[in-house]
């Protein structure tokens, strides 16, 4: 539960301020080294004349002058210039450009510059074309890659300029000087693989490839081979000027690697056509298998500092014993069909396990959704059964994957309302705890349109996954709330900023129910969902020890009160009662630690509870309903031509109760051929109480016990 969390709201390094001591953006320094090397380019061209000598020297002093202006214009000019309107940012990009296509940027400069495209300090343009300029003379250092990728936490630049940036840092990584620090942003890059504008370009897997290709044992992520990750040779913006930079560098550094990223390097994820399931079958990375190869018996294997390979992982005391070693499939999505790898995952304090399960599941997801694909719904049954694995798992976790709550921002627009219906609305229960008003728009709005827009059976799965989702978030909250310390008061705006969520959860309930009925002409078969929903909603205080308590809307509770179902006036009876316990719970526990709840609790609450129990209690018992200031106008029954409204909802006559009433005076005088309600009264009324609770309306008696006076009897 926790580590998904973890997940989310993970961050990866911070922007540094300073830069490191062992690199200085030194422009005296650099300008001198420019001279000597320029220096040697004279004199290994002995035959010119003095003359031209002296023009190249005059020419390159001008020039490395012009440099130096340009950067520092990028490195202190104004921000958010318009290229079109300064001629002096256009001609200090001229300055750059000519001097990096013709003899590279020296480290300082391509620091310098990664830091103007990345910070936003000019416009999407301007810094395009400063990455497109960013060729290397000799290296690239570390810590400039480290600070420019710790620019994109900023959120400065745009989602073109990221992805021009990985392009870049792709087609350069073999001139980096060193790798350490690139290495730990390994979990940076899964999590940017999430980013739609990112998730479905080719240069975040090219990268991964890189890392695959020299530390095979860090990535053991199956990259898909449906795209092609490498780059042409005609998309490739840097390809010239990096042929001429190892030309120039030949003799003072190796050739570097030649990779070919393509599928000599990934296991192709292959799928049969009559395959019947996409979730991968769990396989080990290829350097695990020494394993049986070598004649090693289980005994000398788990001895050994070996990872231990998931074939060989049968039962949970196993898993416990070599949990510290596991070695987890080369494809995360392996993970679902395993109960035992989902505990690991639930333990595991790694971010990169869940970040690469969610990859896979963003990238599966997306490709198998059978209505992404127009008039092709051939894998629809495929597809059900891998949401059907998945909702599994989450069950088995106690919480979503949010993956899958990407997924529903996503096809929820497209989604007819019919297609894998249960599986898309278990979902919906599964999405993990955040704040509802920032996932209103994207999910509960849409949906809304498809619920009143559908059938009753529709909106009665709705109402019961909704239901699923408020009993999820719910638990989600009191197991991590109340492990911390209540009285922390950062803790506490962020424990009233939870209750706002699940209150305006339960709020949005209440509207969509409310209007629902009245679509469906009041039906009691919508209103007994809508009522099973409530029963959840009336025991959060004493169920899940969260300050919350929400009453059902006027419209829920009359249309209830007034149902000739008997079971729908027993459910409102339980409801009733189970709010009195909890509002009596939550009042003594305030005069017991002497602090007033500051989130949902107030005196319009206990007011709005009392008014409810007293309309009850003049309907049922005292035949006096809808006194003066009721949301229900006496008037509506004198039109219907009901004249004795006052008794016709009491215990004897009221329409969910008549047919009780009438077979318990037929029990009691089987004799009589007329039946008449008014012998009820006296001794009979206990009686009849009686016989009510023995026909199975315990909740009715629970209400009456707790709420009612007994000595006043009709």
């Amino acid at each position: 539960m926790s580590p998904q969390k973890r997940v989310k709201n993970s961050q990866i390094p911070k922007r540094t301020s300073q830069r490191s001591n062992s690199y200085q953006t030194n422009l005296l320094a650099w300008k001198l080294k420019e001279n000597l090397s320029n220096s040697k380019n004279i004199s290994k061209h002995g035959q010119n004349s003095p003359v031209e000598e002296s023009e190249h020297a005059d020419a390159d002093e001008l020039t490395e002058d012009a440099l130096q202006i340009a950067m520092r214009y990028f490195e202190k000019g104004p921000f958010k210039t318009s290229w079109n309107k300064d001629k002096t940012l256009e001609k200090h990009l001229k300055t750059v450009e000519n001097v990096a296509w013709k003899n590279g940027l020296a480290p300082e400069g391509i620091d310098i510059l990664l830091n103007v495209a990345l910070s936003g300090k000019f416009g999407s343009a301007v810094n395009s074309q400063i990455l497109r300029c960013m060729i290397p003379a000799t290296l690239i250092s570390e810590d400039s890659v480290v600070k420019a990728v710790s620019w994109l936490c900023a959120g400065k630049c745009c989602g073109s300029t990221k992805i021009l940036f990985y392009r870049w840092l792709v087609a350069m990584y073999d001139f980096i000087d060193h790798k350490e620090k690139i290495n730990l942003l390994y979990g940076f890059f899964f999590a940017s693989l999430q980013d739609d504008a990112l998730g479905m370009q080719p240069y975040l897997h090219a990268l991964l490839s890189l890392y695959k290709f020299f530390v095979p044992t860090l990535i053991s992520i199956s990259l898909p081979i449906k795209k092609k990750i490498y780059f042409k040779n005609s998309e490739n913006l840097w390809k010239t000027a990096l042929v001429a930079v190892r030309q120039r560098n030949q003799g003072l550094s190796p050739e570097p690697l030649k990779l070919m990223l393509g599928p000599a390097n990934v296991r192709p994820r292959k799928r049969k056509w009559n395959s019947h399931s996409l979730i991968p079958v769990l396989n080990s990375s290829s350097h695990s298998k020494e394993y049986g190869k070598k004649g090693m018996c289980l005994s000398d294997y788990l001895c050994s500092n070996t990872p231990f390979p998931i074939e060989q992982l049968k039962s949970f005391p196993q898993l416990l014993q070599n949990i510290h070693c596991l070695e987890l499939p080369s494809q995360m999505g392996a993970v679902l069909n395993s109960s035992l790898l989902l505990h690991y995952i639930n333990c595991v304090r790694d971010e990169s396990v869940l970040l690469r399960l969610y990859h896979w599941l963003n990238q599966t997801l997306q490709e198998e959704c059978i209505w992404y694909k127009m008039n092709n719904y051939q894998c629809g049954k495929e597809f059900t059964s891998f949401l059907d694995t998945i909702i599994k798992a989450e069950c088995f976790l106690q919480e979503g994957f949010y993956s899958c709550e990407a997924f529903l921002y996503k096809s929820l627009p497209l989604w007819d309302g019919f297609c894998c219906r249960p599986q898309f609305l278990q979902l919906v229960s599964w999405i993990p705890f955040t704040s509802f008003s920032e996932v209103k728009p994207f999910i509960f709005d849409r949906l809304a349109q498809l619920f009143f827009t559908s059938t009753i059976y529709f909106k009665c799965s709705v109402l019961e996954n909704l239901k699923e989702l408020l009993q999820n978030w719910l638990l989600w909250l009191s197991m991590d709330i109340h492990m911390k310390t209540v009285m922390d008061s950062s803790l506490e705006t962020t424990f009233s900023g939870s209750m706002k969520s699940v209150f305006e959860l339960i709020h949005y309930v209440g509207w969509l129910s409310t209007n629902a009925l009245r679509l469906e002409s009041n039906s009691t078969f919508l209103l007994h969902f809508v009522l099973d929903f409530y029963e959840k909603v009336s025991d959060i205080y004493i169920n899940y020890n969260l300050p919350l308590v929400v009453l059902f809307p006027p419209g829920i509770f009359y249309l209830a009160l007034l149902s000739v179902d008997s079971s729908i006036l027993n459910q409102l009876c339980y409801i009733m009662h189970r709010y009195r316990n909890n509002l009596i719970a939550a009042k003594k526990n305030e005069l017991v630690l002497k602090i007033k709840s500051e989130f949902i609790f107030s005196s319009k609450t206990y007011q709005e509870y009392n008014y409810y129990l007293t309309a009850m209690v003049r309907c049922l018992w005292t035949s006096k309903p809808f006194q003066k200031g009721s949301y229900f106008d006496p008037e509506v029954f004198k039109k219907i031509g009901v004249a004795k409204y006052k008794t016709s909802l009491n215990l004897v006559h009221h329409p969910a109760l008549l047919n009780y009433a009438i077979s318990f005076l037929l029990k009691e005088w089987p004799e009589e051929r007329t039946v008449n309600l008014s012998f009820i009264r006296g001794k009979k009324w206990n009686g009849y109480l009686d016989y009510l609770f023995s026909e199975g309306l315990q909740s009715l008696k629970h209400f009456i016990q707790s709420s009612i006076c007994h000595s006043s009897v009709p």
